[in-house]
């Protein structure tokens, strides 16, 4: 266990409440890179197990413990897996495409022999007659008109031209629970070895899928939790029954703009935050928000209000992807992110509009209702909440409270995932019956809280037991 031994310089009232993941890649691929993307205000940090090989990921890992360790702020690891991705394979040039023309595929066919365009995973044993398929980001729609021998006849539905490695998206494909492949079954096995806080699991469609996930990671002895990456069209139709499995959300726009109507993703994205609150999942929206400042130095203004919408909304966070992997601009993108954040949270307090679902009120619920309402009535500074599984702070969380929510729990794990939830600062401290009025002094010292605040500790009567919050006090410093 490593205790949080010092904190960085931020003010109670300067903390933000939403949380910002950066994706690390060829822009930020250094120990100063991570470092200054934590100090510009990355709460966790995304590995792409599209990219990359084991020895990267590695020397990353370390280079996010030791900078998260020296600034003093518990930092989220993502394994981002790739998952049933698939791509069109090799060929020569480009191939124009008409309406109505006739498409054949096949995997790993040759092309320039056989006139059948090759496919990297055999979509043969999966698509059927009157399916549609998407083309290099949808710029290219074919249906299939039928399957033999292994080849996937189509018909073009529009003009077009396809390039070599483009992704294909099966919106109308059910893929029957077959969707963890071989390549993420190691990534995971490697994961597995490492120190990895969550698990992201791509295109998944039903809630059996992240069963099937869920037990192959409690093969390997993973303490991480999983994220479902809501990117197709399947998912969404089996929406609730995903967020109830799932640990937390992430709202992968970018393919699910081409498995469901672009117009649909901003409507999409709100029923799911409002899913998150209601079952206290936290959330996480993505996919090309800041994404011209991969190339310019600053934002347009339909990305400002995308992000400011997202805090507007209630998500937990809000996720960087090219622009801080591949960007030119990858710190300043974080700056940006957390600036807008902060304004948000700052001008537009009292009309939030969050799309509150009605809770179902277990105890925990109860409580967290309570300590909320405790909280505004006597303009509580902070709420610190003693915690060993997280669910304690989570449940608070899911309320979204104005009041920061001060974690202190003994597991580093715990620490860490709590990193990228709303409102939400974590410490380690060892099992104690005074963690949290221990760490309010410490606060108190590091002039995080002053003389006269007033704090609400939560806590249990049995320390590190999970399950056990049932203790509310009031302490004024």
């Amino acid at each position: 266990m490593s205790t949080t031994s010092h904190t960085p310089n931020v003010p109670l009232t300067k903390y933000k409440r939403t949380k910002i993941i950066a994706t690390l890649g060829p822009s930020t691929d250094s120990f100063e890179a991570v470092t200054n993307l934590i100090h510009a205000g990355a709460n966790g940090i995304r590995l792409n197990f599209s990219h990359g090989n084991y020895e990267e990921r590695v020397k990353q890992i370390k280079w996010i413990r030791k900078a998260s360790k020296e600034y003093g702020k518990p930092i989220a690891i993502i394994q981002d897996l790739q998952g049933p991705k698939i791509r069109l394979g090799d060929f020569e040039g480009i191939i124009n495409v008409l309406t109505g023309q006739n498409l054949s595929f096949q995997y790993n066919s040759d092309y320039e022999r056989s006139g059948i365009i090759p496919v990297q995973y055999d979509i043969s044993k999966k698509v059927k007659r009157g399916e549609s398929v998407y083309l290099y980001d949808g710029k290219v729609r074919v249906t299939v008109t039928s399957v033999k021998d292994g080849v996937v006849h189509t018909v073009a539905e529009n003009d077009g031209i396809l390039i070599k490695r483009k992704g294909m998206n099966l919106p109308d494909t059910d893929f029957g629970g077959d969707i963890i492949t071989e390549k993420d079954k190691a990534d995971l096995a490697f994961g597995s070895t490492q120190d990895i806080d969550y698990v992201a699991q791509s295109f998944v469609q039903t809630a059996d899928d992240l069963r099937n996930m869920r037990k192959l990671m409690k093969n390997l002895g993973m303490t991480a939790k999983l994220i479902v990456k809501f990117e197709t069209r399947l998912a969404v139709e089996n929406i609730e029954e995903i967020v109830q499995e799932t640990d937390l959300i992430m709202i992968a726009r970018g393919d699910l703009a081409v498995e469901t109507p672009a117009e649909s993703v901003p409507i999409i994205q709100r029923k799911l935050i409002a899913l998150g609150i209601k079952y206290a999942k936290p959330t996480i929206v993505a996919t090309q928000m800041l994404f011209s400042m991969t190339e310019s130095p600053e934002p347009t203004r339909a990305e400002v209000s995308d992000v400011a919408t997202a805090v507007i909304l209630g998500a937990d966070a809000v996720m960087l992807s090219d622009e801080t992997a591949n960007g030119r601009y990858p710190i300043e993108a974080v700056k940006v992110m957390k600036r807008v954040i902060l304004y948000a949270e700052l001008n537009d307090p009292d009309t939030m509009f969050l799309p509150m679902a009605q809770k179902e009120m277990s105890n925990q619920s109860a409580i967290s209702s309570a300590i909320i309402n405790l909280a505004f009535d006597i303009c509580a500074h902070a709420i610190i909440a003693e915690t060993k599984s997280g669910a304690t702070a989570l449940h608070i969380a899911s309320f979204r409270p104005r009041t920061p929510i001060i974690a202190v729990t003994s597991v580093d794990r715990t620490a860490q995932q709590l990193a990228i939830v709303y409102g939400t600062k974590s410490y380690v401290r060892p099992v104690n019956r005074l963690a949290a009025n221990k760490l309010t002094d410490w606060l108190h010292t590091k002039k995080v809280l002053n003389k006269g605040d007033t704090v609400i500790m939560v806590s249990g009567q049995y320390p590190g037991v999970i399950g056990t919050t049932d203790t509310i006090k009031v302490r004024v410093l």
